[in-house]
């Protein structure tokens, strides 16, 4: 079996991608963009066990903003724009991609935890 085929990994990544609680799937985790509600109103599953601490940030480094450099640095090579055209462009697409990762990235950490019963 795949992974995609790995019906655990499907919940996670479900649960975290909606932002969805991992046990009911019925509300959602976040109260706000990133900061986690103390119990799901809908089961009252209590997220004190959940601590993905620097982890969204290091992954929405890792996994979006990596590969965007490549992309800022691409047009500075292909294009050798002015400084104000990475100002307009290379800017908000790092900032925006990194910032937008950050809620699927900690929602898949939190769903993880409590999949796998980390504590």
């Amino acid at each position: 079996m795949g992974l995609i085929g790995n019906p655990r990994l499907r919940h996670i990544l479900a649960a975290g991608w909606h932002g969805r609680c991992p046990a009911c799937g019925g509300a959602s985790m976040f109260d706000g963009w990133l900061t986690l509600v103390p119990r799901c109103p809908a089961c009252g599953l209590d997220y004190s066990f959940a601590h993905a601490d620097d982890g969204p940030a290091f992954f929405a480094l890792c996994i979006t903003a990596f590969p965007l450099t490549f992309v800022a640095v691409w047009i500075e090579v292909t294009f050798a724009p002015p400084w104000w055209v990475h100002a307009l462009v290379s800017l908000p697409i790092l900032a925006i991609g990194c910032l937008g990762s950050l809620r699927p990235f900690k929602g898949w950490l939190v769903a993880s935890q409590y999949v796998n019963e980390a504590a």
